[in-house]
């Protein structure tokens, strides 16, 4: 298994070496390496078991920096970035050839962000380069939120884990392309709809389709799957009553007279929708290794946050496993 701890000189030297390191952020565990090197951008690949097609996102502890393997940043990215970095953002931005063509799928575009955990900064700076970074689980599956989670999927295959607590928005960041006069929302995340229609005062796309060669992460339909089958819409209590197996459900806001046959775990008893996403991730792994062989969730308000907790959802409840 990995190490697991604080020391942000070991987490460099391990980085500057082209290894992998796992880093916390305000959104999810991220599984980084050095973004100007293919050797180290490889391992990510390999460890995540992740496909080429779907590209990765670098981070970097300033807007300041991202110039320096970007080109062509225009007013609108400015004007968001100004407001939400550091922050739960990806900007897709055309890359200059610093960044290798294996971390953009062979795009010319790539995904910036600026996260804002005080831990993963100070490291960010203290770094000649870059990190890219995808979410520290292997490809397809649910993304962590704590470094145990991280060591539990993945501590084999890398020698170090910076501990950072657990992750506070719990989904991943919002990924916008703002490139072109009309915005688009490519990913939707910790930054919400109405936050970034709000600053920009206009109406923004949001892009729901899934693509086999996408050019950002998290748009393929299959994703987040906790490795138990999950559906999701209205939950008809009365027939899984009637089972005699042992179902598990995740709820928002306060169940009243569950089924003796369920197991519950409760995002939000006040629905709180940030207190829902902090813990969607912990809960889709809460039935792991109990008898639970299904899993059922009812949509959250779609609005907010709670646009990205049903998203997540529903790619969760796509996946065949």
């Amino acid at each position: 298994m990995a190490e697991i701890g604080t020391d942000i000189f070991a987490a460099i030297n391990h980085l500057e070496n082209g290894n992998l390191v796992a880093i916390p952020t305000e959104t999810v565990y991220g599984l980084a390496a050095n973004a100007f090197d293919n050797e180290a951008v490889a391992k990510i690949f390999t460890a995540k078991n992740r496909p080429s097609f779907d590209p990765l996102i670098v981070h970097t502890s300033s807007f300041d920096r991202v110039s320096s393997f970007t080109k062509e940043i225009n007013d609108n990215t400015y004007k968001l970035a100004e407001s939400f970095c550091p922050g739960p953002v990806t900007f897709i931005l055309k890359k200059t050839e610093t960044i290798p063509d294996l971390v953009t799928s062979g795009h010319s575009t790539v995904g910036v962000r600026i996260p804002r955990h005080p831990l993963t900064q100070t490291l960010l700076e203290s770094l000649e380069f870059p990190v890219a970074a995808p979410s520290a689980n292997p490809f397809g599956y649910v993304s962590p939120t704590t470094a145990e989670h991280v060591n539990q999927q993945l501590g084999d295959k890398l020698p170090y884990i910076l501990d950072g607590g657990p992750s506070t928005v719990g989904v991943e960041s919002t990924i916008i392309d703002a490139s072109e006069d009309q915005v688009k929302i490519l990913r939707l995340g910790g930054l919400t709809l109405e936050e970034i229609e709000e600053v920009l005062g206009r109406k923004v796309d949001l892009i729901k389709t899934s693509s086999s060669n996408p050019n950002a992460p998290g748009m393929l339909f299959s994703h987040y799957s906790p490795g138990i089958p999950l559906t999701l819409g209205p939950i008809d209590w009365e027939s899984l009553e009637k089972s005699s197996n042992t179902f598990g459900v995740l709820t928002f806001g306060k169940q009243n007279n569950l089924p003796k046959n369920a197991l519950e775990f409760c995002l939000s008893k006040s629905k709180n929708v940030n207190e829902a996403a902090a813990n969607l991730f912990r809960g889709l792994r809460y039935f792991v290794g109990t008898e639970v062989r299904n899993i059922y969730a009812e949509k959250l308000p779609d609005e907010g946050l709670g646009r990205a907790i049903n998203d997540r959802l529903t790619r969760a409840a796509a996946t065949i496993v």
